[in-house]
């Protein structure tokens, strides 16, 4: 279903069911004071009087397309007015050996979950920031972190995602999962964070 709703002026108002590509008409409920109207036909149509009455009525399909032309022209056969919102922003976590740039067997079978996620979406903006324990000293850390990163931006291209969708980042030992003192080795910290929205 596509609503069009044009507000003229505080006192008049006009709201149209229009179907859907599809066919499928909704419904709306459409209340001021104590009147109250349901439109669950095509083209159903209610007005806002003068009076502040609403008024039910019925358009003709040719009338709302020459009457609401911009917005008709913006939905090609009345396709609902909502369009897809786009899809929610998502993060994978991918955790790597000690000291590597290597993926660790759990993260392997993560990685093929996470470009099946990808490859459906139409076009991810994708953000890899990788991060190190606090193994080492920071200089180090900093180019381990930013080679996890190019690592996994490299599987990800290498599967099919477009390389201008990937930006990369290293943050070393700086923003760790779980607080550790100076040279702990701590797993959830050596970790590529892949943000996709």
């Amino acid at each position: 279903m596509a609503l069009i709703l044009l507000i003229q002026d505080s006192t008049r108002e006009m709201v149209v069911v229009v179907p859907g590509a599809d066919g499928h008409v909704g419904a709306v409920v459409v209340e001021r004071g104590d009147d109250r109207v349901i439109l669950d036909e095509a083209y159903a149509t209610s007005r806002i009087t003068l009076g502040g009455e609403i008024r039910l009525e019925r358009v003709p399909q040719a009338q709302v397309a020459s009457h609401f032309a911009p917005a008709v022209k913006a939905l090609p056969e009345f396709e609902p007015a909502v369009k897809a919102l786009p899809e929610r922003p998502t993060s994978y976590f991918l955790y790597f050996i000690t000291g590597t740039d290597i993926l660790t067997e759990a993260s392997k079978r993560e990685l093929g979950r996470m470009l099946e996620e990808l490859r459906r979406r139409a076009a991810p903006d994708i953000v890899v920031t990788g991060h190190t324990d606090r193994v080492g000293n920071e200089d180090a850390n900093d180019e381990l972190s930013l080679a996890r990163a190019e690592r996994v931006r490299t599987d990800l291209v290498g599967q099919g995602i477009p390389a201008e969708r990937i930006s990369v980042a290293g943050r070393g030992e700086r923003d760790p999962i779980v607080s550790t003192d100076d040279g702990a080795d701590e797993p959830l910290n050596r970790r590529v964070e892949i943000d996709v929205r």
